[in-house]
């Protein structure tokens, strides 16, 4: 079966529950924090709880936060391809998460900026893989090697594009050579509005697949309400599932783990597309990134719907 390989960042991720976020200079008490494992590393768990055999290729530290990565991704049966950064822990985010479910971050970059064309063919990419890239991963120094690399994967070798924020601020040079690269791209609805101008969840995945190479696959998350899939010119409508979240963190994450999981296995897209969307609502009504849904949940979800 053909895996799921991806270069992006596996980040410590520091929950921190707060009332609101303070003013500007002043203080707030937090209702408490916990450290889980984030980044690349919910996709590909994600990804191998419904099925799929899953790689990381990018790079992991040495020391208490790396050694968290290697752990969480241990358990679900993920592989690290990569070299472990000598001297260096792998970073953290810091995840302010309000009572609404909203979060906002703060990035402290580590060993997992740290890599090069060597450490991510460690991989060994093959015809009918999947890898993944992220538009944080196209920014800084580790730009150069990750394209460079790209460059010289076997023809058959999927490359899926999540842009992330990040996507809309990368120089037109770089952006115009990773989405020539994309055969699937998978983003939430902002995220596609920074390419093509168009929020609209059913009209921008066919505007983001003209900035694709040819026959590529766009999905394009919007929430509850689910997500659109474009596939050979059409454009399909996959409702979501509404519920009351807990906490929104890794639900997009989660939702890409599974789909590529499910186009790995072969299922259709619409259906794969369907089957993100219940773990998204599963995701979002537990707290923490350790509550993945798994497949066996999934089903039970949808079987209830």
């Amino acid at each position: 079966m053909p895996r799921l390989i991806h270069t992006a960042q596996a980040l410590v991720d520091d929950l921190i529950a707060v009332p609101a976020l303070p003013l500007r200079g002043r203080n707030v008490v937090a209702a408490g924090h916990t450290l889980y494992a984030g980044g690349a590393v919910t996709v590909l768990v994600a990804a191998a709880y419904s099925g799929a055999e899953a790689v990381l290729a990018g790079s992991v530290g040495t020391g208490t936060c790396g050694d968290l990565i290697r752990q969480v991704l241990g358990d679900a049966g993920v592989s690290i391809s990569s070299p472990p950064v000598a001297g260096l822990d792998t970073g953290v985010c810091l995840v302010l998460v309000e009572p609404t479910a909203e979060r906002t971050f703060v990035t402290i970059q580590g060993a997992e900026r740290h890599i090069s064309v060597a450490s991510l063919n460690t991989s060994s990419p093959k015809p009918g893989d999947f890898v993944a890239i992220s538009g944080y991963t196209l920014q800084g120094p580790s730009a150069t090697p990750l394209l460079a690399w790209l460059m010289t994967l076997p023809k058959g070798v999927e490359v899926v594009l999540d842009p992330g924020e990040a996507f809309a601020e990368i120089d037109d040079a770089t952006q115009a050579t990773a989405l020539a690269l994309t055969t699937i791209w998978t983003s939430n609805a902002f995220e596609a509005s920074a390419l093509t101008g168009d929020a609209a969840m059913m009209t921008s995945p066919a505007k983001v697949a003209s900035w694709l190479r040819s026959g590529a696959t766009v999905i394009v998350r919007d929430g509850p309400a689910g997500c659109a899939v474009y596939q050979g010119g059409v454009t399909t409508n996959v409702p979501g599932f509404p519920q009351i979240p807990l906490d929104t963190n890794g639900a997009g994450d989660t939702h890409t783990g599974v789909m590529l999981a499910e186009l790995l296995a072969g299922t259709d897209l619409v259906t794969a597309a369907r089957r993100a969307n219940a773990a998204g609502a599963l995701k979002v009504i537990r707290r923490g990134l350790d509550a993945m849904p798994s497949r066996a949940e999934i089903d039970a979800f949808l079987a209830n719907a």
